[in-house]
């Protein structure tokens, strides 16, 4: 293969010989990434919404299962050619129209990154503030609006400027954080879980008996179908991405098996601790606690509370720089190689991880799930929806590898981008936009149809489908009949 300017040794095919992954690879890969704190918060805001425990692990279980088919689906193309997701969206968007979902993926993660970023700094707060009393009582030195007290504000910068540092000095030292995280979460959950069935009266049966605060059907579905889309979206980023991973599989069956194993099964469980210590929080204190580092903050032990914390910050760390800061730094760096490390990319990524106010959309369930995780699948859904018809109807599963690398190729376009992607791109997104406007407050509800709003609860779908079909008609008005190539 010819080395063009599309070409280097990260983005190169994976030979067969190099592709070593089997199905339990892809098991682990998947229970690695669901034990993570965003994963119990996913669980318990649902309950802090409102659900009963088995309402909440259902919405669970068939988000995941849902998102599962485009992880999938988009997976097989990674598999087969043993080419990554930058690669991979060639062939639909343009060899150079790729940095549009690849930008798109990049800011979720920029996102995911100040989440976790708040989380970790939280978790000082919480420790450092049992040793200096005074961090809780600071005078405020943030705008009113900005909901941001001094005293996290401070750990929030300083656990920042600690992942920074990590980001200047390179990924290969977070390696071994990765392996206490994958030690240390799993006991820490089923330590949470003793320690709610122990301080319940009645234990487990006590905390399942907790019923829906719906009062009737339609209050419950208005929250139901929002928080399946959240459930959706948790993922609608590697539901992209996935072929970064699969491409080392040994073998479609691989994939296909050990992320069937993996993915609903373990969000699953590690969701049930999540909701079960939600409940016990309701019973326990009377208003369910959904944030654990919160949670852990009550603990009357100073030590135990400092020990805790410290093992959040440094587990949360090692996934942000693992999950969080790799991929949008490359993108970001992508844009312009000769100009953008990947240094500055994952300082780019760390700027933009606050100007997206972390605090704020982990603050209540209606903002990790109504504003951050449908807000951004709208985005991600249409996508995935190209993706999907690319390959499947326009393409028929069949690639042309040396022409994705090709500037002059057949995957050129018009000057390197598909406007018939962008355009359904474009059609996707902008349904699911009054609806997200006016749930952040930009504009009154009452300014549209109630019709148009409501999309908003099916961002993820709406986007999917829109794109989807819109792309395939587009397509097949094409008159060349050699953009379907294979090598």
């Amino acid at each position: 293969m010819r080395k063009t300017a599309l070409y280097s040794e990260d983005l190169a095919p994976i030979p067969p010989a190099g592709r070593t992954w089997t199905t339990w690879n892809y098991a682990a890969l998947w229970i690695s990434m669901s034990l993570c704190i965003p994963t119990y918060m996913l669980a318990s805001s649902l309950i802090g919404g409102g659900m009963s425990w088995w309402q909440a692990i259902l919405t669970i279980f068939l988000g995941n299962t849902i998102v599962l088919a485009p992880m999938i689906l988009n997976g097989r193309a990674g598999a087969k050619y043993g080419i990554p997701f930058p690669v991979f969206a060639r062939a639909s968007f343009g060899v150079k129209g790729a940095n549009i979902p690849a930008m798109l993926r990049a800011i979720v993660a920029c996102g995911w990154f100040g989440i976790q970023t708040w989380i970790g700094g939280y978790a000082l707060y919480q420790m450092l503030r049992l040793w200096i009393p005074s961090l809780s009582t600071l005078p405020a030195v943030f705008p009113l609006s900005w909901g941001l007290a001094t005293g996290p504000a401070i750990c929030f910068i300083l656990f920042w400027l600690l992942n920074m540092w990590v980001v200047w000095l390179g990924v290969d030292s977070i390696r071994r954080l990765l392996v206490f995280k994958a030690f240390f979460l799993p006991l820490a959950a089923l330590a949470l879980l003793c320690w709610a069935l122990i301080h319940v009266h009645g234990g487990l049966r006590q905390v399942l008996a907790l019923p829906s605060h719906f009062q009737d059907a339609s209050s419950f579905w208005a929250f139901f179908i929002p928080g399946l889309t959240g459930m959706v979206g948790f993922w609608a980023t590697l539901s992209l991405n996935i072929p970064d991973f699969t491409r080392y599989a040994v073998s479609q069956r691989a994939q296909v098996k050990g992320q069937a194993i993996g993915l609903p099964s373990s969000m699953t469980l590690f969701a049930f601790i999540g909701v079960v210590v939600t409940g016990a929080t309701t019973i326990i204190y009377g208003a369910p606690i959904w944030d654990p580092v919160v949670l852990a903050g009550k603990f009357d032990s100073k030590l135990l509370v400092s020990i805790a914390m410290i093992a959040v910050a440094i587990s949360t760390l090692a996934t942000n720089i693992a999950a969080n800061i790799v991929s949008p730094a490359n993108d970001f760096a992508n844009l312009a190689p000769s100009r953008i490390n990947f240094r500055t990319g994952g300082l780019i990524t760390g700027v933009v991880g606050i100007l997206i106010f972390p605090w704020k959309l982990v603050a209540d369930p209606g903002g990790y799930i109504f504003t951050w995780l449908v807000g951004y699948s709208s985005l991600l859904g249409p996508v995935g929806g190209i993706l999907i018809a690319d390959y499947y109807f326009i393409r028929r599963q069949q690639l042309s590898v040396t022409d994705l690398y090709e500037p002059e190729g057949i995957y050129k376009y018009t000057k390197g981008f598909n406007g018939y992607a962008i355009v359904c791109l474009l059609a996707g997104i902008l349904p699911n936009v009054p609806g997200f406007l006016a749930t952040i407050g930009v504009i009154p509800p009452q300014s549209m149809p109630a019709w148009i709003i409501h999309l908003y609860n099916y961002a993820w779908f709406v986007g999917f489908f829109v794109s989807g079909i819109g792309y395939c008609l587009l397509m097949n008005f094409k008159t060349e009949v050699n953009y379907v190539s294979a090598d």
